[in-house]
């Protein structure tokens, strides 16, 4: 790479240009909302910025460019990708480049872990991660997360597990993991990748390097994902609830090499809890990195992120919820059949995708509040299997789901949509449910 452009200032654009110009490479950046920030970081690094506002300024901004590094949010569709593509520029994501430079360190490349999936990748990133501490190592939790992998290269780590979005893998002609795991694939990010077929082809990306003596670890009762695994040549483990090399036995956590621990001594036991702590345990265990003693004390100890089925509190009997992370309608699916009976909190901007699938559980089903720019689409979707009312707010939402609850009957937040109608991130609106419940309830407290 002799000059690269680098579109999109964002964590990963930024990391990405800042640790070219490192390596004494040519960059020009740009955003399609080009701020006065982006002008002094592109100026504090000695890269050029250009403005796009013509297709002439993008013609300008790939001139003798060799490679285009996109910010993961950028869709193929936009006009700088498409102009790189016509211009036969090479398009790579930051992992990619982060892979190729790790191989060419200086000592070694370090070991690769990678997790990819539609649900379930950021836990099952920070489990596997934390597995991996548990025997003494330094892991960086990198990728889709708050560290891009090139960012973390200089640091002392001894291995690194990379959360793969398909957009970072969309973009891939290198990266490859020693072992890695798809934990599951249903429709989202449509309104990116345009179908499912698409969206599919991206997370197998994620397997299109391997080798021989890698581990590709599939979920057994997804045919999709499995044969993916078998095509991509890498040596094939498997996990499951109650099938596959990693599984639920008798209520123990069982992998090949024998017992891993008591379901009972598990974090927190909702099915997907289960499957995720498997798939984790399977990629620390088949990389080689630790053995099956070394798992338990990471799995009974783990602390999930914020705003997945985090517990808020225990109110007038009812639990309440806060799934604010579930930004797909099979994010929130996962997040209904975790409960017997629940009133939801639904609603946001939608992707384009279904979200009639939410309400294939409708004997779980005691309420739904529907909220957000697709409210009304939510409250089609349930209209007919349970009371649904509408919230113009997230405070008038938590009262109307707490007139819904009784106890016993758990009050959850899983939206199914983004969050970009009311805030500005998912953190951002699981933040103000959290608050909203706290104050209403304290409200309540007071008038007794």
């Amino acid at each position: 790479m002799k000059r690269v452009a680098v579109f999109g200032l964002a964590l990963a654009g930024t990391a990405a240009a800042k640790a070219l110009v490192e390596r004494g490479i040519d960059v020009v950046v740009s955003d399609d909302h080009l701020s006065d920030s982006h002008r002094s970081f592109a100026a504090s690094i000695g890269a050029e910025c250009i403005d796009l506002k013509t297709d002439t300024d993008i013609g300008h901004f790939l001139e003798g460019v060799d490679t285009l590094v996109p910010a993961p949010g950028v869709p193929p569709r936009h006009k700088v990708v498409q102009g790189a593509m016509q211009a036969h520029i090479s398009i790579r994501t930051e992992i990619d480049i982060a892979y190729e430079w790790e191989q060419q360190r200086k000592g070694g490349p370090r070991p690769v872990l990678g997790v990819t999936g539609t649900d379930g990748k950021t836990t099952t990133t920070m489990l596997t991660a934390s597995i991996l501490r548990a025997k003494g190592l330094q892991v960086g939790e990198v990728g889709n997360t708050d560290v891009p992998f090139i960012a973390a290269l200089q640091d002392s780590y001894d291995a690194f597990v990379v959360e793969c979005s398909s957009f970072r893998l969309q973009y891939t002609d290198q990266f490859r993991c020693n072992a890695s795991v798809w934990l599951n694939i249903a429709p989202d990010h449509l309104d990116w990748h345009g179908t499912f077929a698409e969206y599919a082809e991206a997370k197998k990306k994620m397997w299109s390097h391997v080798r021989p003596a890698d581990v590709a670890i599939a979920p057994v009762d997804n045919p999709l994902i499995l044969d993916a695994a078998h095509e991509s040549g890498a040596r094939v483990a498997t996990f499951g609830l109650e099938r596959g090399d990693y599984r639920l036995e008798r209520n123990m956590l069982m992998s090949p090499r024998g017992p891993l621990m008591p379901l009972s001594s598990l974090w927190r036991s909702m099915p997907h809890d289960v499957t995720n702590s498997l798939a984790a345990a399977a990629v620390a265990i088949e990389s080689g990195l630790c053995a099956v003693d070394q798992v338990p004390q990471a799995l009974e100890n783990f602390e999930s992120a914020h705003h997945r089925i985090e517990l808020v509190g225990m109110f007038q009997g009812s639990e309440w919820y806060d799934d604010s992370k579930a930004t797909s309608p099979h994010a929130a699916l996962t997040a209904i059949r975790a409960f017997d009976q629940l009133v939801l909190i639904a609603g946001g901007r939608n992707k384009d995708l279904d979200l009639t699938q939410m309400a294939s559980e409708p004997h779980r089903m005691r309420g739904v509040v529907a909220i957000g720019d697709d409210a009304r689409t939510i409250a089609d979707a349930f209209h007919s299997l349970c009371p649904v009312q509408m919230a113009p707010t997230m405070k008038e939402a938590v009262a109307l789901a707490a007139s819904m609850a009784e106890p016993g009957v758990a009050v959850l937040l899983s939206p199914g949509c983004t969050s970009y109608d009311w805030y500005n991130n998912y953190n951002e609106r699981g933040d103000h449910f959290q608050s909203e419940v706290h104050a209403y309830f304290a409200n309540e407290s007071e008038k007794n």
